[in-house]
């Protein structure tokens, strides 16, 4: 379901570049591997909004997610969350633009990962949910400390994930899964496609797979926001370095893919640049400044 509850155009402010809106994702590619933002990226960003372009965070992460710096942002308004299946307007703090997982189908995934060695969550409504047997083993799963934060900030524990989907009886934002075996991850990865078409599976790390609405990709959701704001394809960019950024890259009228990014990105983008840890956003955005890709 696709639900639009407000119509916007843009400032009609005049560019200095070709580009009128920048999404970017945030994990591997805004921010360092520690989770921190370098002051080169905040002032990029400044830069871009000087030259007139929409900054847009794309995101896997839910709103309360994103980095203080960011969302305190003057000009930050419009956040692409939860890998497409929302659209954030953070000035009226409204989703202005969904596509979810209908209950009942989000249930049967949850069996399915039921049989894997895994633990998982979802996001409702800008919130996160968690069975609470798996929250008190997400240790064991998610070896990165910063993924651990937003995991013990953002999720609530519930007694029954699934039951409590059924009570609840809203759609979801995201599924997500966890695994601590390589092998059972690739596993889910290559299942779930085929046992679950109305979704769109990816990754953005190595030890998760992601889920949401089948139409619920970065990728469609820049689409939508460019066209909610009249901005023609062709004057948009992305950046990003995971497989839940491919769709981005893709429908961008410039894809960026960082040096550290996976093969499939890199391969797709027209422009690669430094990696998240040597700059490689600043340097992007640079280029695109002065008309230089």
């Amino acid at each position: 379901m696709i639900y639009y509850s407000t119509n916007y155009s843009t400032f009609g402010k005049e560019l200095d570049m070709k580009y009128k809106l920048f999404a970017f994702d945030l994990d591997g590619t805004f921010l360092r591997n520690d989770k921190s933002i370098p002051k080169e990226n905040i002032e990029a960003l400044f830069r871009l909004n000087e030259a007139g372009c929409e900054i847009v965070p794309a995101s896997g992460r839910i709103f309360g997610g994103l980095p203080k710096k960011l969302r305190e942002l003057p000009f930050l308004r419009w956040c692409i969350m939860a890998n497409g299946a929302a659209i954030y307007d953070a000035l009226e703090e409204s989703v202005i633009c969904r596509e979810e997982i209908a209950p009942e189908y989000a249930i049967k995934v949850f069996d399915y990962l039921d049989t894997l060695p895994c633990i998982y969550d979802c996001y409702i409504d800008n919130r996160g949910y968690i069975t609470r047997s798996m929250f008190d083993r997400a240790p064991e799963f998610i070896p990165d400390p910063g993924i651990m934060y937003l995991m013990r900030t953002l999720r609530k524990p519930v007694d029954d994930a699934k039951a409590y989907i059924r009570e609840n009886g809203q759609p979801l934002q995201k599924l997500q899964a966890y695994f601590n075996i390589p092998a059972e991850r690739e596993r889910a990865l290559r299942e779930l496609n085929v046992l679950f078409p109305e979704l769109s599976v990816s990754t953005s790390i190595i030890f998760n797979v992601e889920m949401t609405s089948v139409n619920g990709t970065k990728g469609m959701a820049l689409k939508r926001l460019a066209g909610i704001l009249n901005i023609p394809m062709n004057a948009t960019a992305a950046i990003g370095d995971g497989a839940n950024d491919l769709s981005m890259i893709a429908s961008a009228g410039l894809g960026i893919a960082m040096t550290n990014g996976a093969p499939e990105v890199k391969a797709l983008a027209k422009h690669i640049t430094a990696s998240n840890e040597d700059m490689g956003f600043a340097e992007a955005v640079d280029l695109m400044l002065r008309n230089e890709i």
